[in-house]
C-alpha cells in the first residue's frame, strides 16, 4: 500500500508541475495580451503575479500543513487539487490583468499540494530514505517540466488561452484520481489537535526556529530559494530579450531542463547519496548553483546557455538535502508543520525574489546604459556565496 501511495504522490506532484509548467512559455504573450508595452514591463507584472501566488502561498501554507496533521492528509490534498482546477478555468476565461491577478491569489491560496505532498512522503518513509524520496518529489516535477512547457508551447499556437484549459483538465481527473486511489497515511493517534494559533504563520515559523537544529537549515533553505526564484521569474523573459525566442522555443528550453531534472533527482540523486552521502551531495550541489548563476549573468550565445543549464540543474541536488535534514530534526508528529513552516519560507522568497528580480531585469534591459540582462542571475550568485558558512554547519545532520 505505501508503494502505491508514493506512486500517486509522484504521479499528482508531476501533473500539477505540467499545470505549473505549462503557462512558462506563454507568460511575453500573455502579458502583451493584458497590455504590457515592453519585456521589461511584462517581466515585472509577471513578477507582479508570481508574488501574489506566493503571498498567498506563505499566509496558508502553515495552515493547510497544520490541518493535515490534525485532519489527515487525503482531505487536504484533495481539496487543494480541487481549488487549482478552478484557477485555471478562472485564468483561461481572463482577458484584463486583475482577473489574472485574482486567479493566482487563488492559487495561492491551494497551494498546499507541495505542502501536504511532502509532509505524505514524510509519513511513508523512514529516516533514511526521506532524502532520495524527496529528491523523487524533484524528479516527479522534472517530468513535469519536460510536459509542461512542451504542450503549452504548442498549445499556445492554437490559441493563448489553450494551455490553461489544459491544466485544468488535468487537474480535475487528478482530484478523482485521488479520491479513489489514495489511502490515508496519518493515523488518527498520530494527529495533533488544531488551534487558532495555527491560523498565524508568523507563529508557525517562530514555532519552527525554536526548534534545536532547526534554524539553519531553514535559513539556508530561504536564501537559496530566494536565489533561484529567478529562474522560473525570468527564463521566459531572458530568452525572449537576449534571443527573440517565440513561446514554443521557449517551452522546448524549459523541457530540455526538465529532462536534466529528471535525471539529476531522479538518476544521479541517489546515487550520490549513496556515494558520498548527504553532505558532500549537498556541497556539489551548492557549487553547481554558484557555476551556473555565473554563467547565466554573462552568457551571450546559445551553446553557452546549454552549457550553463547543465550546472543550474545539478544546483538542484541541493533543496532535497535541507528538506531532508530539517525533517530528520523534528518527531513524526510535527512533519507537517514543518513541511508547511518550509513551503511558507520558500513563498516569503517567492514573494519577494520576483518584485527584487524584475526589478534588476528592467533596469538592466530597458533604465540604464549598462545593457546586462543576466544581472538578476549574479545578484543569485552573491546569495549562494552568503550562506555557504552556514551549509558547512549542516554536516552534523546529514545522514551518512
Amino acid at each position: 500500500m505505501q508503494n502505491r501511495a508514493y506512486i500517486f504522490i509522484l504521479i499528482t506532484l508531476m501533473i500539477d508541475a505540467i499545470g505549473i509548467g505549462i503557462v512558462f512559455p506563454i507568460m511575453p504573450d500573455l502579458m502583451a495580451r493584458v497590455g504590457a508595452a515592453s519585456t521589461g514591463e511584462g517581466a515585472l507584472w509577471g513578477g507582479v503575479l508570481m508574488a501574489s501566488y506566493a503571498g498567498a502561498l506563505f499566509l496558508f501554507a502553515p495552515i493547510v500543513g497544520s490541518l493535515s496533521d490534525a485532519y489527515g492528509r487525503k482531505p487536504v490534498l484533495i481539496a487543494a487539487l480541487a481549488v487549482l482546477a478552478v484557477d485555471y478555468v478562472i485564468m483561461a476565461m481572463a482577458s484584463v490583468f486583475w482577473v489574472l491577478l485574482i486567479g493566482r491569489i487563488l492559487a495561492g491560496v491551494a497551494g498546499a499540494t507541495y505542502t501536504t505532498a511532502t509532509a505524505y512522503i514524510a509519513d511513508i518513509s523512514s529516516r533514511k530514505e526521506r532524502a532520495a524520496r524527496f529528491g523523487m518529489i524533484g524528479a516527479a516535477f522534472g517530468v513535469g517540466f519536460v510536459m509542461g512547457p512542451a504542450i503549452g508551447g504548442v498549445a499556445a499556437s492554437w490559441h493563448i488561452a489553450a494551455p490553461f484549459w489544459i491544466a485544468a483538465a488535468m487537474s480535475a481527473l487528478n482530484v478523482v484520481f485521488g479520491v479513489f486511489v489514495l489511502p490515508e497515511s496519518l493515523p488518527p493517534k498520530k494527529r495533533r489537535p488544531f488551534g487558532f494559533r495555527d491560523l498565524n504563520p508568523f507563529k508557525a515559523i517562530i514555532d519552527a526556529f525554536k526548534i534545536p537544529g532547526l534554524a539553519i537549515p531553514l535559513v539556508c533553505l530561504f536564501v537559496f530559494e530566494f536565489a533561484n526564484m529567478v529562474y522560473p521569474t525570468l527564463w521566459a523573459f531572458f530568452t525572449r530579450e537576449l534571443f527573440d525566442w517565440s513561446a514554443a522555443i521557449i517551452g522546448a528550453s524549459l523541457a530540455g531542463y526538465g529532462i536534466l531534472l529528471a535525471g539529476v533527482q531522479g538518476g544521479l540523486m541517489p546515487v550520490f547519496i549513496s556515494r558520498f552521502g548527504e553532505f558532500r551531495t549537498l556541497q556539489i550541489g551548492m557549487i553547481s548553483a554558484l557555476v551556473g548563476f555565473v554563467g547565466f549573468g554573462f552568457i551571450s550565445t546559445v551553446t553557452g546557455l546549454i552549457l550553463v543549464l547543465i550546472f543550474a540543474a545539478l544546483s538542484d541536488l541541493s533543496p532535497p538535502m535541507m528538506t531532508a535534514m530539517a525533517a530528520n530534526t523534528v518527531g513524526e508528529d510535527k512533519q507537517g508543520l514543518v513541511q508547511g513552516v518550509i513551503a511558507s519560507l520558500s513563498s516569503i522568497a517567492a514573494f519577494l525574489a520576483p518584485l527584487v528580480a524584475t526589478g534588476v531585469f528592467e533596469t538592466f534591459v530597458d533604465d540604464t546604459g549598462i545593457y546586462l540582462p543576466g544581472a538578476p542571475f549574479l545578484m543569485g550568485a552573491v546569495l549562494v556565496i552568503m550562506i555557504i558558512p552556514l551549509i558547512y554547519r549542516l554536516r552534523g545532520v546529514a545522514q551518512s
